[in-house]
């Protein structure tokens, strides 16, 4: 790979953005497609975000990733988002389109959904009852992957219980909010739990759940993946859990913006898992 004064260039939106793999994703990529370009992290404080968006085209990117805590925040900062955001209420993914106005769209729910298909195939979704931990962004692409795929009914745990009743709202009849100092008596009948929190995170505490009254055959999850087997997933594997972690959902959902950035649809191999981990 070679990068010109006239590299397409791309990059991810965070704060923090130091965990993000996103960047050694790209460049993989980048690399193994012999692009002229380049994939950077651009630590951007909440303040600043519309600043920052603004100036993409200015500086001749062609779109970026939005990681925490932006998702939620940039919507009305864009000149269009696609359905599935505005459904989901989150944006991953932004593209510069050729005349400099900001298209957002996410695309959390097929990553997440093919990451969870490629990590447990023994689980069948269609009929399943889920738990999802908190309300924020990836809780909103996470929610509607799972409808999609057939989950019949969603238990919904968030500290702010406003944050948890607008989602349900949005997702009526599918999820039902669980009070937050009931999330662990409510897990009896989980096929699927699933953790969308920062917590459990690198420098984050660990996710408070215990998972005394979790059935054994349901598959847990975490949408973190730095670490990539946060305390959550030990626990449940320990106690004979099966368990998928959050780089799947990562590999997955960078397809579609890479191909809008850089005009190429890559692949997601285990090569890939492996370089993305440093292996």
């Amino acid at each position: 790979m070679t990068i010109s004064g006239k590299a397409k260039l791309a990059g991810v939106m965070g704060w923090p953005v130091g965990h993000s793999r996103s960047p050694r994703l790209h460049g993989f990529w980048l690399e193994q497609y012999d692009i002229d370009g380049a994939y950077v992290p651009m630590a951007v404080r909440p303040e600043h975000l519309q600043a920052a968006l603004r100036a993409l085209p200015k500086l001749g990117f062609r779109g970026c990733n939005l990681t925490v805590p932006h998702k939620e925040a940039a919507i009305p900062l864009l000149d269009r988002i696609d359905d599935a955001a505005r459904h989901i209420g989150a944006v991953n993914t932004v593209i510069v389109e050729a005349d400099g106005t900001l298209t957002g769209r996410n695309t959390d729910a097929p990553g997440f959904i093919a990451n969870l298909r490629q990590g447990a195939p023994g689980l069948t979704l269609d009929g399943a009852t889920a738990m999802v931990i908190g309300a924020g962004g990836a809780a909103r692409g996470i929610v509607a992957g799972l409808i999609e795929a057939g989950v019949v009914e969603i238990k919904l745990a968030n500290r702010s219980p406003e944050k948890a009743s607008a989602i349900a709202h949005g997702f009526e009849p599918y999820v039902v909010t669980v009070p937050w100092d009931e999330r662990a008596d409510r897990m009896d009948d989980l096929d699927l739990l699933v953790n969308t929190t920062s917590l459990g995170m690198t420098g984050q505490p660990p996710l408070d759940l215990p998972l005394d009254g979790l059935p054994r055959k349901a598959v847990v999850t975490d949408a973190v993946y730095a670490p990539l087997e946060t305390d959550l997933l030990a626990r449940a594997r320990a106690r004979g859990n099966p368990v998928v972690d959050g780089l799947g959902m990562l590999l997955h959902q960078a397809v579609p913006g890479f191909a809008a950035w850089f005009g190429v649809e890559p692949e997601v191999t285990e090569e890939l898992r492996r370089h993305v981990l440093g292996a």
